[in-house]
């Protein structure tokens, strides 16, 4: 058997050990939006490091750990916190965790981050649905022997963000009076922010907002035929569009600030979501 499918199968094979609990929906949070998993109605929470092999964040902000519970009647395995390619894992440690949400029962995946805003036009604060994504930057998460019990070889990436999901975002901000910006999100390896020469190559490229996660899971989660959308929280403006010096500490702050219409955005999204699922 292949020896990344053996780990993902041992991961699994200890969480049905820990819980019962089949999630329809799973949700990462990024930076700064963990927050959101301490809200809904919990019934399990399972640490990452209780896992055999599992990849564990070390990134300030990231607890590391799986919750599982209701938003409203919808069950939900949500990720407060991820894990990053920067942090020194391979890139299938890195999409391990929505591998094995989807061996769960997900068949939907919400994924947030903080991105930094490329579109000029773009605030800190602001909120940017993922239309689609450039991910060419970081090594594929399907690289190697295919798993075939996941996916196909040749995985087509058209339509990586569902349409439907990102028309129900769309009413949500209406009805919520929130500016839900949309735009193409590019994954760089991190962990150093851009250069502000770096930051002007993506917006050549036709790139939005810029951050070291989210597209390799969009990637692994297509593959297994999860139906995907993605937020990301723009946290601050890439290099060069201002003069101010990038820090993690920004993206936090402005994270924290957002987040209350952060949770109530993505509330109302998985509420409907699950109506299509």
């Amino acid at each position: 058997m292949n020896a990344v499918y053996e780990k993902l199968q041992r991961c699994y094979e200890s969480m049905q050990e820990k819980t019962d609990f089949k999630p329809l929906i799973a949700v990462v949070l990024g930076s700064g939006l963990g927050g959101f998993a301490e809200d809904i109605q919990i019934e399990t929470i399972v640490e990452y490091r209780d896992l055999p092999d599992f990849p564990v964040s070390t990134v300030e902000g990231h607890k590391g750990r799986f919750i599982f519970g209701y938003v409203e009647k919808v069950p939900v395995v949500i990720m407060q916190g991820r894990v990053h390619y920067y942090e020194g894992y391979d890139m299938t440690d890195v999409v391990l965790p929505i591998r094995l949400m989807k061996m769960m029962g997900a068949k939907a995946l919400i994924l947030t981050n903080a991105a930094g805003g490329v579109n000029d036009e773009f605030d800190a604060g602001d909120l940017m649905m993922i239309t689609d994504q450039i991910s060419t930057f970081v090594p594929s998460p399907l690289i190697g022997p295919n798993l075939e019990k996941l996916g196909e070889r040749f995985c087509d990436m058209t339509g990586i963000y569902n349409d439907r999901f990102q028309d129900i975002f769309r009413r949500i901000a209406r009805t919520l009076e929130i500016d839900l910006k949309e735009g193409v999100y590019v994954q760089l390896s991190g962990p150093n922010f851009e250069s502000p020469q770096e930051i002007k190559m993506c917006r050549i490229l036709g790139a939005d907002a810029v951050g070291m996660s989210t597209a390799c899971e969009a990637v692994a989660a297509k593959h297994m035929g999860m139906k995907t959308c993605g937020i990301s929280c723009i946290t601050n403006p890439g290099a060069g569009i201002t003069m101010k010096p990038l820090s993690h500490e920004e993206v936090q702050e402005t994270a924290d600030k957002v987040a209350p219409v952060f949770k109530a955005l993505l509330k109302e999204g998985i509420i409907k979501i699950a109506e299509l699922l």
